[in-house]
């Protein structure tokens, strides 16, 4: 069986384009549970809590349940639910899931793969996390559920699993630095080493892993900070080219402030004359899907256009 395959294909509940990480999060929960104890299980009631704060914050941006991928997953053939009355989920429900005393485990099968080729731990998070997240927050999320990737990938082939997946345009960090003449388009940034530019990352706008194109009106160049805010959703795009600040965000020192909180309202900087700006269904997909909350009022409107 094709366990990479299998989780590539992972069956995910869609509508309007909304996104749904919802199975991809649990999975990678459950991966990084096993690589700390191979025999365990996750009884729904005691990681409920934790499940909600993963989904709050690398899921979509309206409230959402961890019992809905608890429950489903078992229909992908990587993951079992258990109750006290036997094998088989109770339902998505969040009350019957608890009074059930349901467990979830990796599949059997599945198990039995990671023991024979415990290196297959490694490359099934590398597809989930290419598929379903930019790669700014992949250290993030690997810590966040517990799981240590580099050790995971020991004994890999490079390049084994990758013929089946999408590739990038690695010329897409060229087009779009250029573009914006290498300079972050929110806060001008510009640092250099010798002749390489340093801190400043081609970011995608609407996210690759969600058929984001690798085009300059799909990029924007930020230093490594608000590239990072831009993905968790902290930093996003106006219908007019101005900078949003989600009302959400917190932060009281003077560096968050004149990092992050000055920058509501104020205009992108680039692209140069003769290039592409943001496409507007770029940008809407970004507000739709990343952005948390309502923007900021701009704490100085001399920045506002």
């Amino acid at each position: 069986m094709d366990w990479l395959d299998r989780v590539a294909r992972l069956r995910r509940w869609t509508n309007n384009d909304v996104r749904a990480p919802h199975k991809p999060l649990l999975l990678l929960y459950a991966l990084g549970s096993y690589q700390e104890d191979a025999d365990g299980e996750l009884r729904y009631s005691a990681v409920e809590e934790e499940l909600k704060r993963l989904l709050a914050e690398y899921g979509p941006s309206h409230p959402t349940t961890p019992a809905y991928p608890f429950h489903h997953l078992v229909s992908d053939g990587v993951w079992e639910v258990r109750t006290d009355q036997g094998l088989g989920s109770p339902g998505s429900g969040v009350r019957i899931l608890r009074s059930s005393g349901a467990t979830g485990r990796l599949a059997p099968g599945l198990r039995a793969a990671l023991a024979e080729e415990p290196s297959l731990l490694g490359r099934m998070a590398r597809v989930l996390l290419d598929a379903h997240f930019p790669s700014s927050l992949h250290a993030d999320l690997c810590e966040a559920v517990g799981l240590d990737l580099e050790r995971a990938e020991i004994g890999t082939v490079n390049g084994a699993d990758t013929a089946a997946r999408r590739q990038r345009d690695r010329r897409m960090r060229e087009l779009i630095l250029t573009a914006y003449e290498f300079q972050c388009a929110f806060c001008g940034y510009d640092g250099t080493l010798g002749a390489s530019a340093v801190g400043l990352e081609a970011a995608h706008v609407r996210w690759w892993s969600h058929d984001g194109p690798d085009e300059v009106d799909n990029g924007l160049c930020l230093c490594s900070l608000h590239h990072k805010l831009f993905d968790k959703g902290v930093l996003g795009l106006g219908e007019d080219r101005h900078i949003l600040v989600s009302q959400r965000f917190v932060g009281r020192s003077e560096a968050s402030r004149q990092h992050v909180l000055a920058l509501a309202g104020r205009p992108v900087i680039g692209p140069q004359l003769g290039l592409p700006p943001v496409a507007d269904r770029h940008r809407e997909w970004h507000v739709r899907q990343v952005f948390h909350g309502a923007p900021r009022q701009p704490l100085d409107r001399a920045y506002v256009g």
